[in-house]
């Protein structure tokens, strides 16, 4: 996943501000204890992160 698109699919699914502080933000168990941007910026893998959004916050797996 590039990202881009993992940047999209944030924002079609929060929104684009809230989208922006959840990725800030909060903090995920799944990623290490790290941000989504956090997990980004250390070579994470988009489809990685978007996963543990996903799960975090319960996006129904049509929207994953």
């Amino acid at each position: 996943m590039r990202m881009t698109v993992f940047r999209r699919r944030m924002a079609e699914e929060f929104g684009e501000v809230r989208s922006e502080m959840l990725a800030r933000d909060h903090v995920f168990a799944a990623l290490g204890g790290r941000t989504a941007d956090e997990a980004l910026e250390a070579g994470l893998d988009a489809k990685r992160v978007w996963q543990a959004v996903c799960d975090a916050f319960d996006v129904p797996a049509e929207r994953r």
